[in-house]
């Protein structure tokens, strides 16, 4: 990632300030009562995790009871990982099968992330829709990925999920008390929890001014906790519409509010904005933590929280078939592209043609078995570029890059 491609860069009215406002007010709560008898402190406790809840969506927690060894040893890991060639990294990436793994082509809003990733299911299989048709009640299991080095990778991601799904156990026991519920009231909905750890890897970006390492979005799930180095870079949108930087707090959480609570509390709790910023010669670490429930849930405003008064604000849809059908419409995208490119005049689509040295591209000469075939195709690769030898020969050490063409329309084929 040295030299910017234009798919990273940010369109002008949400590309990050060089200056930026610190997130004063940011509410840092002490779990510590949790750890204790003392009834008045758990009550003042439950004000606080309501109040940051329905002011900022976001807050920060201290004492949370995850040892510190665990989290340090994840965050080690995580760096050796990266630290890899990407040859290493690829040998466990991400397809449209094998979901789980390594990815470097993350997009937000049809901008490329600043940012490679891990993804890891904390319970294995993970179960998800075959498909988001109400009918089909096909459901796919997904496997993780381990790669072969740091070996002792797997054995800390399980011990880490562990301690982060305690850890949101305990703050929606909190969340379900600051709505005036039992302390149980969400258990039931995580029974078989389809929850993810990702390790995320920012590298040092040349033009910070103009690339994100997420552009702004809010998380679909119910709760993120996330871990953040010393070098921080996330920033929330504040109710007044201003971006302010949350800054790290060490051995720390952020915990933020996710859509799925802002469903469930009716909108008393509100999901946020938020985005991450890179740095110019910093490279930069997190470890989010994705507690989602289990894919048979239903979503819908909970009907303690509703009455004639405050009527539900939404319509119940099953979360397992809601994430497929985001992952549809991911294929519809390219599906469509993919038209709009077919339909252009071979004038045009010659203009990105495969050649001898350039292998990826737009092709209409295609054989099998030394017959023509009936079609055209476009050629592209994920992993762009790709590192091949220049030659069959043993001895010849050169290495060639294959690099990816792209058509003017449609612009959003990349």
């Amino acid at each position: 990632m040295g030299k910017v491609d234009p798919a990273f860069i940010q369109e002008p009215e949400h590309r990050p300030r060089i200056s930026y406002i610190e997130g004063e007010g940011f509410p840092l709560i002490d779990l510590s009562p949790l750890h204790s008898n003392n009834v008045s402190a758990i009550e003042g406790l439950v004000k606080e995790v309501g109040k940051a809840c329905k002011e900022w969506g976001f807050f920060q927690v201290i004492n949370h009871g995850v040892p510190l060894e665990k989290r340090q040893k994840i965050d080690s890991d995580s760096r050796k990982f990266f630290e890899q060639s990407l040859e290493e990294k690829r040998k466990v990436r991400r397809t449209e099968k094998l979901v789980l793994g390594y990815y470097d082509t993350e997009h937000t809003k049809n901008v490329r992330d600043w940012k490679e990733v891990f993804d890891i299911a904390v319970e294995e299989p993970a179960l998800i829709p075959a498909s988001p048709d109400p009918d089909d009640k096909e459901i796919t299991e997904l496997y993780n990925q381990w790669p072969e080095y740091p070996p002792e990778l797997r054995e800390t991601c399980q011990d880490y999920g562990q301690e982060m799904v305690k850890l949101a156990c305990k703050l929606f026991e909190l969340i379900a008390l600051s709505l005036g519920l039992p302390a149980d009231r969400f258990h039931s909905f995580f029974k078989d929890h389809n929850s993810l750890i990702r390790l995320n890897h920012y590298p040092p970006c040349p033009t910070p001014e103009l690339a994100l390492g997420v552009g702004r979005h809010k998380d679909g799930g119910a709760l993120t906790i996330l871990a953040q180095d010393d070098v921080g870079g996330l920033e929330v949108k504040r109710k007044d519409g201003e971006w302010v930087r949350v800054k790290p707090t060490p051995d720390a959480y952020i915990v933020n509010v996710g859509d799925i609570i802002q469903v469930w509390s009716n909108d008393k709790y509100e999901s946020v904005e938020h985005r991450v910023m890179v740095n110019s010669e910093k490279e930069r670490f997190s470890l989010p933590f994705f507690f989602n429930p289990a894919h048979y849930t239903i979503i819908k405003p909970l009907e303690e929280l509703t009455n004639e008064q405050n009527p539900a604000k939404y319509r119940a849809y099953n979360w397992g078939k809601f994430t497929a059908s985001r992952r549809r419409k991911k294929r519809e995208k390219i599906y469509s592209a993919s038209r709009k490119f077919s339909a252009l005049s071979a004038e045009e689509k010659s203009k990105v043609r495969k050649s001898e040295k350039k292998v990826y591209g737009h092709y209409d000469n295609e054989h099998a078995k030394n017959v023509k075939d009936w079609r055209e195709v476009f050629d592209f690769t994920i992993n762009d570029p790709v590192t091949v030898p220049a030659s069959p020969e043993p001895d010849d050490e050169e290495v060639t890059e294959w690099k990816n063409q792209w058509p003017k329309y449609p612009p959003e084929l990349r």
